[in-house]
C-alpha cells in the first residue's frame, strides 16, 4: 500500500519545461522543472517525478494520451499531478477522465502547465504548480485542469489564446 499522502508527478513537456536559445524563439523541451519548483516551495508531502515525454502539446497525439492514461491507471498513487503544455491540455485531461471512468478508479488527477517557461523570471509556473499541488490533495476523484487560480472540468474548459488564460465553457 502506498503512502496516502504520496503524489505521483508525471511530465509531458510543454511550455513549463521549455528552454529558449535566441530571440527568434528557438527552443527545446528541457528537463522537468516541477520537482525543483516543489522542493523550492518546501512542500512536505512525498512525491516522485517521472518524465513520460518531452513534447510541445501541439505534438501530442492520441497514442501519447493513451500512454498518459495508462500510466495514471498503473500508478499505485491515488493522487497524480501532470504537467502538460497548455494548447492540448484539456484534450489529454478528457482522455484521462474517460480512462478513470472506464476503470472505475478513485484517483484524483490534476493537469497543470504554464503560459511562460518556469525558467523565466516572470512566470506563472510557480503559482500554477503550487495551486495544482493543493488541488490534487483536496479534490474528489476525477480529472481536472488547474490553471490561472481556477480548477476546471476538462469537458468544460478551453484555452483562450487572445486573453492568454483558461476559461470555462458551457
Amino acid at each position: 500500500m502506498t503512502d496516502p499522502d504520496f503524489v505521483q508527478v508525471f511530465t509531458t513537456g510543454g511550455t513549463i519545461d521549455k528552454e529558449y536559445f535566441d530571440a527568434k524563439s528557438a527552443y527545446e523541451i528541457g528537463e522537468p522543472q516541477i520537482g525543483a519548483l516543489l522542493r523550492e516551495a518546501g512542500v512536505t508531502f512525498p512525491f516522485e517525478v517521472t518524465a513520460l515525454m518531452r513534447k510541445d502539446s501541439l505534438d501530442i497525439e492520441d497514442e501519447d494520451r493513451a500512454l498518459v492514461a495508462s500510466r495514471v491507471l498503473e500508478s499505485p498513487s491515488t493522487r497524480v499531478l501532470i504537467t502538460h503544455g497548455t494548447d492540448t491540455m484539456a484534450e489529454t485531461a478528457r482522455a484521462v477522465a474517460a480512462a478513470l471512468e472506464a476503470d472505475d478508479r478513485d484517483t484524483t488527477v490534476v493537469f497543470v502547465g504554464s503560459l511562460s517557461p518556469a525558467r523565466f523570471k516572470a512566470t506563472d509556473a510557480e503559482f500554477n504548480v503550487g495551486f495544482a499541488a493543493a488541488a490534487v490533495q483536496t479534490l474528489p476523484p476525477g480529472a481536472y485542469v488547474a490553471m490561472n487560480g481556477r480548477v476546471f472540468d476538462p469537458h468544460r474548459v478551453r484555452k483562450d489564446r487572445d486573453r492568454n488564460r483558461f476559461v470555462a465553457v458551457t
